[in-house]
C-alpha cells in the first residue's frame, strides 16, 4: 500500500516489478491516497504527502504481531518477512515459541516454569 494512485501502481508493476519478479508481484497493491491508513499506523508524513516505508504483520484476529518502519534509503528484506510469517504461523499452530533467527524445522521452545534458566540447554544457536 502506498499513497501512489492505482495508475502509478500499474506502471510500477509493468515497468519495474515484472522485471524483478517473474510475472510481477502476485498480490494487489493498494492505494492510500491522502494517507488515511498510513495515519492510523503512524507512517504517514503529512508534510511530504507520502507513507513512510513500513510493513505490518497482522494476524487473522486483526492483531499486529510485528512491524518495521524504515526510511526510503534502506531497503526491506522479503526473506525476513517470510521467516517471521512462518514463525508466527508455527507459534499459533503449536503454542511453542521461536528463538531469534528461527527457520522452519529448527528447534523451538515450549514455555514452562521448568524452562526458566535452562533455555541454553535446549537452544544452541
Amino acid at each position: 500500500m502506498s499513497t501512489d494512485s492505482r495508475f502509478v501502481h500499474k506502471m510500477w508493476q509493468e515497468q519495474e516489478l515484472s522485471k524483478m519478479v517473474a510475472g510481477g508481484v502476485p498480490f494487489p497493491m493498494l492505494s492510500d491516497g491522502g494517507g488515511k491508513i498510513g495515519s492510523i499506523y503512524g507512517v504517514y508524513d503529512e508534510a511530504a504527502g507520502v507513507d513512510i516505508r513500513g510493513r505490518f504483520i497482522i494476524d487473522p484476529d486483526m492483531v499486529i504481531r510485528a512491524m518495521e518502519v524504515l526510511t526510503p534509503e534502506v531497503g526491506r528484506n522479503p526473506d525476513e518477512l517470510i521467516r517471521q510469517i512462518k514463525a508466527f504461523q508455527h507459534v499459533k499452530a503449536t503454542g511453542e515459541v521461536t528463538p531469534s533467527g528461527w527457520q522452519s524445522g529448527q528447534v523451538t521452545l515450549k514455555p514452562s516454569p521448568a524452562l526458566v534458566g535452562r533455555v541454553w540447554e535446549v537452544w544452541k544457536p
